[in-house]
């Protein structure tokens, strides 16, 4: 049967008397200290990553916008007649969002051409603004031909 000796504190100990013993660990403050370390770094990436997801989702709109313009800007040029001066506002639809699309046509010095601005709109806020001048080629070249 083995023998149990009761613990004797250090300081009682032969050759330990004066020493500090030091147990394992961290200590409270340290502990404290570590996390709020680990929350200011877990913090600044929450904000990194919602910044870059703003950024994202601005782009993809800039995009959608400019199909929009884009768009109906060639459906002008390729119409076989030139359009009516004045503003008309349509809705365009670009991968599930609806931007309202106001084409504004405007006369310019030449009488053979005009110049139409196609904005897109998410409500009342412009996101994306394209111009362009279009005209009859035929009546511009050969005026008296016609």
């Amino acid at each position: 049967m083995p023998v149990h000796r009761p613990r004797v504190p250090s300081a009682l100990r032969p050759g330990c008397a004066g020493k500090k013993v030091r147990r394992a660990g961290f200590t409270l403050v340290e502990v404290l200290v570590a996390l709020s370390i680990v929350s200011l770094a877990l913090a600044a990436g929450m904000r990194a990553s919602a910044s870059l997801t703003r950024n994202a989702e601005r782009q993809t709109e800039q995009l959608l916008a400019q199909l929009c313009a884009e768009n109906a800007l060639i459906t002008v040029r390729l119409a076989k007649q030139m359009p009516a001066v004045g503003d008309n506002v349509t809705v365009c639809e670009q991968a599930g969002r609806r931007y309202n699309l106001r084409l504004a046509v405007r006369p310019t010095p030449n009488a053979n051409f005009l110049r139409v601005e196609a904005q897109v709109l998410d409500g009342e806020m412009q996101i994306h603004s394209l111009a362009t001048v279009v005209g009859s080629m035929l009546t511009a070249v050969l005026p008296g031909m016609l």
